[in-house]
């Protein structure tokens, strides 16, 4: 498979203890291969029912993506409003520009 764009996966701030330290040690954002696909019109309207606004979507292997709630694609950041597992192997990232709520 030909993968065209690269993104970073963005590791939520970490909790601190009461000196200030970072709690459990350093954990880096990571950056992995993807392809950017368009949002699916009926993803769109699922989504804009819930409130959501989906702008764009990325296919990323399943193993490389840990859960992280945000990531940068060419200068801009994007919050993951949901995933979609394609085969087991690949997963679809649907994401926003805006911060998610709540």
């Amino acid at each position: 498979m030909m993968w065209r764009d690269v993104v970073t996966l963005v590791q939520p701030d970490q909790e601190r203890n009461e000196y200030g330290e970072v709690a459990g040690g350093v954990i880096e954002n990571v950056e992995i291969c993807a392809n950017r696909l368009s949002v699916r019109q009926t993803e769109f309207y699922q989504a804009r029912a819930a409130g959501l606004k989906p702008e764009i979507v990325f296919e990323v292997r399943a193993a490389e993506y840990a859960g992280q709630p945000k990531l940068t694609y060419e200068g801009t950041t994007y919050y993951v409003i949901r995933t979609f597992s394609k085969n087991g192997e690949m997963l679809e990232l649907v994401c926003s520009r805006y911060p998610m709520e709540g």
